[in-house]
């Protein structure tokens, strides 16, 4: 099927009327279109290092198919594997029928999914997903086994390149893909286990009884979102059990953390992890609010009610309607069927379910008006020193000399690249001044530091509105309510890699750890990597991120190269930098380990425990140079 692009209008003079006529009209076919136009389909492209890249998005829209067979009946297991930049994705499902094979994989509006008998709450409704794969894959390879018989199509960047006859097989029946994503499109690609992890897991939550295998590491889980949330906290962080209601179509996790200040919610319809909330999610934290009001009889503050609650909530919604192809986030505001507005149905649910468990167990409800009530006194203590640091924020530099901003914005919906929004902080003038010159305005940010942060470890909030630098970065990113207002999809903390960079970039981390640790948690924080080296010739430059990099691009560029050591952001020109933070930006995301809480992780960090920290430096170096013996 072809779709239509209009690509512009041809002027062949200035002064004369524009010509429009039939030589400017081209009809692309489907996998042209996904190609020209990535990111209709995927969102953005990226190279594996956030978790919304598009790689990824690959991944999901192939992993969606076989969960709406596990929520038909139909299979209990997927198997994963991906080695270097193949994914082998195999399910024991229905099987596509078999004449249908190729349709479903390279024919736009094509799937079952439009037969609501068979899929009335599917993830994916469009008849899309595999396509895009197909398209954006350098090989993609599609085998069906159903009745006794198997069929397998191949392809190369979407277009068809084996397609044998149906055969006889006594494999079990089922589905499996395998896709290279295209080089020329995610360039320099890498998927990290990490990401694909924590994808993995969700899908286990939400679908209770599913075991998912990647590369030999079982997942699965048998009380939902329960175990979501046992799993993202520790016990020390609980302030009571999870609380976990559960109804048809809705399922509702929730408790609160003991140190944090703000929010943190995970969302989720019909199993897809609506990352930027939706209309689910404003129900949810309405529902909640007004249910807590009525159980004690006060007015609470909404802001006090919400204060360090951690919470989830699943709902299933007959052919929702999201607000991007990446279904990121919900925009129907009906359940479907005969069934209330999304908005009645979450509140009713929550009134009676929530109501009922505080009732019956007043430990938990004791627990929660005194977290509220301490929210409460913090918020009226505050209040003073929040105005005047608002006018300090306004009538301060923030957006002459602190902040370069950028024009698009992740809360800016009209905008296809809000995804890629960065923002930047660096320490010292020349790296900003490098960066600043040498970013893209569109979507770059730039944030800078006068000197080393306070270390905010033990501190309260009040510290973010009495430290200009806090109380400047919180106003730059628009996270003092929630991060639902997060104006940068991407922070990266750009600093010199040596001891002075380094420990900025843990005074940061501290900072967002203590005050907004769900910024982490949620995939939002990085470092920058900078090169240590530029090797060149008269015919080439090569940028070395390593001395193993280095070592390759002097063996590269015989005979002797020029080589140059950076010793700090400053040193490398804005043309330069272009190099590394553009389309070959290298970022390490910030990860928090489920091994440690978040009060442990800081104490032993930023804590007075010298001699442990000090035993673990030597512990470590004797590790590295063991390695470097061997």
């Amino acid at each position: 099927m072809a779709e239509t692009l209009y690509l512009g209008l041809i002027q062949d003079d200035p002064m004369s009327q524009t010509q429009y006529t039939e030589d400017n009209i081209r009809s692309l076919d489907w996998k042209e279109h996904i190609r020209m136009r990535p990111g209709m389909y995927i969102g953005k492209l990226g190279d594996g290092s956030t978790p919304d890249d598009g790689i990824y998005i690959l991944l999901k829209e192939v992993i969606d198919n076989c969960i709406d067979e596990f929520v038909m009946g139909a299979g209990k297991t997927i198997e994963i594997r991906i080695k270097d930049k193949e994914v082998r994705v195999r399910d024991y499902g229905r099987g596509i029928p078999l004449g249908k094979v190729v349709d479903v994989v390279s024919k736009m509006n094509t799937g079952g999914k439009y037969d609501t008998r068979a899929f009335k709450k599917s993830v994916g409704l469009n008849g899309v997903g595999t396509k895009a794969v197909n398209a954006l894959s350098s090989f993609f390879k599609v085998e069906s086994i159903r009745d006794g018989q198997t069929k397998v199509a191949e392809f190369e960047l979407g277009n068809l390149t084996n397609d044998p006859e149906i055969e006889e097989s006594s494999k079990r029946k089922g589905t499996k893909v395998v896709f290279v994503p295209d080089e020329s499109i995610f360039k320099n690609y890498k998927f990290r286990t990490e990401y694909v992890a924590k994808m993995l897991m969700n899908y286990v939550y939400l679908n209770p009884g599913l075991t998912i295998d990647f590369n030999g590491e079982k997942f699965h889980s048998e009380n939902g979102l329960k175990d979501l949330l046992e799993d993202n906290m520790s016990a020390d962080d609980m302030l009571y059990p999870v609380v976990h209601l559960r109804g048809e179509d809705i399922e509702v996790a929730i408790t609160h953390n003991r140190t944090q200040y703000s929010e943190e919610y995970h969302s989720f319809v019909n199993g897809q992890n609506t990352t930027q909330g939706g209309t689910h999610l404003a129900a949810f934290r309405e529902a909640l609010v007004k249910t807590i009001r009525e159980f004690y009889g006060k007015n609470y503050d909404a802001s006090d009610v919400r204060k360090s609650i951690v919470a989830a909530i699943s709902i299933k919604v007959m052919e929702p309607v999201f607000e991007s192809q990446t279904k990121t986030k919900l925009g129907s505001t009906e359940m479907g069927g005969k069934l209330p507005t999304v908005r009645t149905f979450i509140n009713d649910f929550v009134k009676t379910q929530l109501d009922n468990f505080l009732h019956k167990n007043p430990n938990v409800a004791e627990k929660i008006q005194k977290k509220i009530m301490m929210a409460e006194k913090e918020r009226k203590e505050l209040s003073g020193i929040r105005k005047l640091a608002r006018e300090r924020a306004k009538t301060a530099s923030l957006h002459n000399k602190k902040l370069r901003d950028c024009r698009i914005h992740l809360g800016d919906m009209k905008q296809d690249r809000r995804l890629e929004t960065t923002l930047f902080i660096t320490e010292g003038d020349s790296a900003s001044g490098s960066i600043t010159k040498s970013r893209n305005v569109n979507t770059q940010a730039v944030f800078s530091l006068k000197g080393k942060p306070l270390n905010s470890y033990g501190l309260s909030k009040k510290i973010v509105y009495e430290n200009e630098e806090f109380n400047l970065l919180q106003a730059a990113l628009n996270i003092e309510e929630s991060i639902e207002d997060l104006r940068y999809n991407n922070i990266v903390i750009a600093t010199d890699a040596d001891v002075d960079g380094m420990h900025i970039r843990l005074l940061l981390i501290t900072f967002f750890l203590q005050f907004f640790p769900e910024l982490i948690k949620e995939g939002h924080l990085y470092i920058l990597q900078t090169p240590l080296f530029r090797v060149r010739n008269k015919k080439e430059t090569i940028y070395c991120y390593s001395e193993e990099e280095r070592v390759a691009a002097i063996e590269k560029l015989k005979p002797k190269p020029e080589i140059t050591r950076f010793k700090g952001l400053g040193e490398i020109s804005p043309d330069e930098f272009q190099h590394f933070i553009g389309e070959d930006m290298r970022l390490d995301p910030v990860m928090l380990d489920k091994a440690m809480s978040i009060e442990e992780l800081l104490s032993f960090y930023m804590g007075k425990n010298t001699p442990d920290r000090q035993e673990f430096i030597i512990d470590n170096l004797k590790v590295e140079l063991d390695k470097v013996e061997d």
